[in-house]
Parts: C-alpha cells; sequence; structure tokens
C-alpha cells in the first residue's frame, strides 16, 4: 500500500491529519511535523495499523521466552 498523509482544512480553520498506508508507530513519524505546525493536537484517533507492529513485536517477545 503506498504510503500517504492527507491534510483537511476546515472552513473554520481546523485541520485533520490522516495517515495512511503506514503500520506502528511510522505514522506518527511522518505527520510530527506537520502537527508541530498546525498547532495545538485536540485529539487522536489510533487505528488497527498503529496496532499492527506493536502485536507482532509482542509476539516475537512471547516466542523467545
Amino acid at each position: 500500500m503506498k504510503k500517504t498523509v492527507e491534510i483537511t482544512v476546515f472552513p473554520n480553520g481546523e485541520s485533520r491529519i490522516e495517515t495512511k498506508g503506514f503500520s506502528g508507530a511510522d505514522c506518527r513519524t511522518a505527520s510530527r511535523f506537520l502537527e508541530c505546525s498546525l498547532g495545538t493536537t485536540r485529539s487522536e484517533t489510533l487505528t488497527a495499523s498503529f496496532h499492527e507492529q506493536r502485536i507482532a513485536q509482542d509476539n516475537e517477545v512471547d516466542q523467545e521466552t
């Protein structure tokens, strides 16, 4: 899947950043500079893609022990 960062600016001046195609915390790294530039983050919604890498890493640790 192609990695993209979408920015939506609403008429009232609010904005929304949405990342697609990233797994784990890579989405936060990709959008961090935009979040800093646009101001205060009011809310964050994490998708299943964010948790994919963490679950895989947890499974690897469980198998090693």
